[in-house]
């Protein structure tokens, strides 16, 4: 007989309930069932993003969406991961949010209708902009100091960064490939982009989960 797969998440807090205003009565009384990890079990979504924001890091991750929304819902779920300062959406405003699995909803997710907007709102941070991109002229994010401070850009699935993100960045770093496929998803892309930027600049911590 097939094992009966493990609930995720933990039932009703048995009594007394902590009085920590922190903590969401509702959850309390019902159990929390949500995606965080264990030190965030019971706590508000508000109280969550107060934490967050304490300690969040300084690089910013945007992604293009012109034609459709595929892996923005894992950009945003990396986001969350990684602990991004912000997720910039440019172009459509509708995104697909299945893939976040609610992260989004511990994120700072920003609409920027073009390019252009999007490149206004980094000068007034003076925050550079780094495309992510296997282009011709890119360099390898390998072996590429990325800014402390900055913006990750990655065009959409497909067709990658538009001709005016490209005229928009400092730089593209291309993500270092060995197989026979062209490309990898933005989702994957977005995820090892921002882990290059922990290695270089995050302090690790053990057992961080």
């Amino acid at each position: 007989m097939q094992e009966r797969e493990s609930e995720v998440g933990v039932g009703p807090h048995p009594d007394p309930w902590p009085t920590d205003s922190r903590y969401d009565p509702e959850l309390l009384a019902n159990g929390d069932r949500r995606n965080v990890i264990d030190r965030f079990r019971y706590w508000s979504r508000e109280a969550i993003v107060e934490e967050l924001d304490l300690r969040r890091h300084s690089f910013h991750i945007a992604i293009e969406n012109w034609s459709h929304d595929l892996n923005i819902g894992t950009v945003v779920r990396n986001a969350n991961a990684f602990l991004a300062a912000g997720v910039h959406i440019v172009g459509r405003r509708k995104w697909n949010r299945r893939g976040a699995m609610v992260t989004d909803r511990y994120q700072h997710v920003s609409h920027h209708p073009t390019i252009e907007d999007l490149l206004e709102w980094a000068g007034n941070e003076e925050l550079p902009i780094i495309g992510i991109d296997n282009l011709p002229g890119s360099v390898p994010i390998e072996k590429t100091e990325l800014p402390e401070r900055c913006v990750l850009l990655l065009g959409q699935e497909g067709p990658g960064l538009s001709p005016q993100a490209r005229e928009a960045v400092i730089k593209v770093c291309s993500i270092s490939q060995y197989g026979s496929t062209r490309s990898i998803n933005a989702g994957v892309a977005s995820g090892i982009a921002m882990h290059t930027w922990i290695v270089q600049h995050a302090e690790i911590e053990e057992g961080s989960a």
